[in-house]
């Protein structure tokens, strides 16, 4: 569908939602120009009505967001944009403009996901996290093999409290070796539907 960006005088309002959480971060505004922006670069790109001109999220706090999907509104000039924040969007350093968690209860592994890349892109001193990546993939992927023989050695003798907490420390080392490589959550979860569906 066509967007019409003449209703608004060269601008079109665009909703943009967590890709994962589906929670509303923010309201701008976008251009021709802008939108071809973010499809170019992947990073929500806005044109400001104060400034006059294009800025990108994040641009001066790294907190981009990265393009998922844009979809178009029934009357073709509102935009909903998809995507993946890298930090707070909110410039008063809230999850969102409307003062909302950016977290879908539901699923904490998202919610991990997200805290992983948020150390990947703004270290923190002492984070263990940040430790691990500064080992390098070698020592990730050693951390992974060894929560997974613990998850084995505890499912053997059936001691499901450390069961638990060995499948919770799998869960994670295996999230930072995703991240290392830049593999998102929902990547594996496509493998696994995949699967299903031929299965």
């Amino acid at each position: 569908m066509k967007i019409d960006f003449e209703k608004g005088g060269g601008l079109v309002p665009a909703i943009v939602q967590g890709y994962r959480t589906n929670k509303v971060l923010m309201l701008g505004y976008m251009n021709e120009q802008s939108l071809e922006e973010t499809k170019k670069t992947g990073k929500v790109t806005f044109y400001s009505r104060s400034r006059k001109k294009l800025w990108t999220k994040g641009e001066t706090s790294n907190n981009y967001l990265f393009l998922k999907e844009i979809i178009i509104d029934c009357d073709g000039d509102t935009l909903l944009v998809k995507a993946d924040p890298a930090g707070p969007v909110c410039h008063t350093g809230a999850d969102t403009c409307f003062s909302e968690v950016n977290a879908n209860t539901g699923n904490f592994l998202y919610q991990l996901e997200n805290i992983i890349r948020d150390r990947q892109i703004h270290p923190k001193e002492n984070s263990y996290t940040n430790i691990l990546f500064s080992k390098g993939v070698e020592k990730i992927a050693q951390k992974v093999g060894e929560e997974a023989t613990e998850v084995v050695i505890e499912g053997v003798r059936s001691n499901i409290p450390r069961l638990k907490e060995e499948t919770a420390d799998l869960l994670y080392h295996l999230l930072a070796l995703l991240r290392f490589h830049d593999v998102d959550l929902d990547e594996v979860f496509e493998v696994l539907e995949k699967r299903h569906v031929t299965e």
